[in-house]
């Protein structure tokens, strides 16, 4: 599955001239570039911090009906996502997913664009929703984006994010139906 940009920005689906489509290994220098800082940080994901770059390849990249993906500018990885089943058994119809994107790219619509192509490919695998279980409520820009994707919060578990400047911090809980 890839999705060319076109016209949808105002969506979040696309970007222009940004193509989105599932990563391959010689991706993955470009998506390591992007993931180690985020994970470093340690503001946004709650990942350890000390997480290695083949502990991240192997948590990143999924087995089907899961994918990594890649958006690609030029002939640049400038964002990356990752899609998987929420749990296992019984609960393996609803979807999780996660995206980074390049700094140099932030505030571009391109974490929708992520989105929009993850919330595609889970559909197009049989999952019936998506649902993020850590979004940290600092991450305003994150939620609101979320938000304007379809996803309502169902729930703000308090103070359960050690953000490395601001303390404990409330992780959303946060759904959508596919």
């Amino acid at each position: 599955m890839s999705a060319t940009a076109d016209a949808t920005a105002d969506s979040g689906r696309h970007a222009a001239g940004l193509d989105i489509r599932p990563a391959t290994a010689a991706d993955w220098p470009g998506m390591w570039a992007i993931l180690e800082p985020v994970i470093r940080a340690g503001d946004t994901f709650t990942w350890d911090r000390s997480t290695t770059e083949d502990e991240a390849r192997a948590r990143w990249f999924k087995d089907a009906p899961g994918q990594a993906f890649v958006a690609i500018q030029g002939k640049e990885v400038v964002g990356t996502g990752e899609l998987h089943a929420n749990q296992g058994g019984g609960g393996s119809h609803v979807a999780n997913a996660g995206y980074m994107v390049h700094p140099d790219h932030a505030g571009k619509g391109l974490a929708k664009a992520l989105c929009a192509y993850s919330l595609d490919a889970a559909k197009a695998a049989g999952f019936r929703a998506m649902q993020f279980n850590a979004v940290v409520e600092s991450n305003v820009r994150a939620v609101a984006a979320w938000q304007a994707m379809g996803f309502e919060v169902l729930a703000t578990i308090p103070e359960a994010f050690n953000h490395p400047t601001l303390g404990y911090v409330g992780l959303k809980v946060m759904y959508r139906r596919l």
